[in-house]
């Protein structure tokens, strides 16, 4: 039997199921939470804290639901204070784990940035995803959405997919001069990361995933 300190490592393995809507889940569709000694609920993003662990569908919406019914004292057993903020923590936790990937894309040499080196990637097939502020002017979106409909046609595969989830402003505000208005992840351990930690965002807000082909 598992002590309450020791790592529950079925956190990391398989399938999850959601505290809220007790759907069975992909561990990387999931938030998992663990009990703080101080019984505050902590958001695990990368799934090391130790003790027992609970888990939430990576939604807004269904935290917030967890958060007001405070759905995790049933979860761990024992009575535990979920932050009235703790969707906001996440959603901060997010964005810095996708520009932090960022980043580190960019010193590989797989998160390149520029109207130009962003439509001649979409254009040669090595686009995993593209971005853009979601101040970004309508015409230069339009311009890279264009490049992406026009490679998906010729090699008749599905396009890659178009994030818009940070202003300039608030890019500049955690990623200095690697903040961009147009941008692209290319093939590469890095340029994945970034790309799936921008999905998970997406899908934590409600899903813009797409919106930028739209314009």
């Amino acid at each position: 039997m598992k002590s309450e300190n020791e790592t529950d490592q079925d956190e990391f393995m398989g399938e999850r199921m959601c505290i809220v809507t007790r759907e069975a889940l992909p561990a990387d569709e999931m938030i998992r939470f663990v009990a703080g000694p101080d019984g505050l609920v902590v958001p695990d993003l990368k799934r090391v804290l130790p003790g027992r662990g609970c888990s939430v569908k990576a939604e807004r919406r269904t935290l917030e639901k967890a958060v007001q019914k405070n759905i995790f004292t049933r979860a761990f057993k024992k009575d535990v204070r979920p932050a009235a903020d703790l969707a906001d923590q996440v959603d901060h936790l997010l964005v810095a784990n996708m520009t932090g990937m960022m980043n580190m894309a960019r010193k590989a040499g797989q998160f390149l940035s520029g109207t130009m080196k962003v439509d001649n990637a979409v254009r040669a097939g090595e686009a995993l995803a593209v971005f853009h502020a979601t101040d970004a002017a309508d015409d230069g979106v339009r311009k890279i959405a264009q490049a992406r409909k026009a490679w998906s046609l010729t090699m008749e595969e599905e396009e890659p997919p178009a994030f818009q989830l940070l202003s300039y402003e608030e890019m500049a505000k955690l990623m200095g001069d690697n903040a961009f208005i147009h941008a692209v992840a290319l093939a590469g351990q890095a340029g994945e990361g970034v790309v799936k930690r921008a999905k998970l965002l997406d899908t934590y807000r409600g899903g813009s995933l797409g919106k930028a082909s739209n314009r």
